[in-house]
């Protein structure tokens, strides 16, 4: 199972995080300190999995995006660095070659579409298809709501 997700620049400022088991603010500030200082600090050709503490780290830098995972240790690696690419797959499809500043200035439809592809840690749809068509569905509500909300109501 997943424990978090965290989403980070090449300057260490935090972009996205997505905790799947509940921690302390305390304990959430530390473990993104030491993510971006551990993936960061590193060489960029090296392995991409990490061992830190009771976890398995998994990270995939994707433009000027680190793409950071925690899993437990039983959990496949390359499993994780799959789900990591189809999520980088999904913003690419609704962003169209997603960048930093997409996230930054639409962070919560990024965090929309990660919640429709995972649930409490695991993998919710596989399809891409499926996953869009919720998008889109969602999109047309949001515009169908913002309209009937422009007009007087007389």
């Amino acid at each position: 199972m997943m424990r978090f997700l965290l989403l980070f620049s090449r300057q260490g400022r935090l972009r996205l995080q997505k905790w799947f088991t509940p921690m302390c603010e305390r304990e959430k500030k530390k473990i993104v300190r030491d993510m971006t200082t551990m993936v960061l600090a590193r060489p960029p050709r090296t392995c991409n999995f990490l061992q830190w503490k009771d976890l398995k780290i998994i990270y995939k830098r994707y433009a000027s995006l680190y793409f950071c995972m925690g899993v437990e240790n039983q959990e496949n690696e390359l499993l994780a660095l799959e789900i990591i690419h189809r999520y980088v797959e999904l913003l690419d499809q609704y962003f169209g070659n997603v960048c930093e500043l997409d996230i930054i200035f639409n962070f919560e439809k990024a965090y929309f579409i990660l919640d429709e592809f995972l649930m409490g840690g695991e993998v919710q749809e596989t399809s891409k298809q499926t996953v869009n068509r919720c998008i889109e569905a969602s999109d047309m509500l949001q515009e169908t709501l913002e309209e009937y909300m422009s007009k007087p109501a007389f």
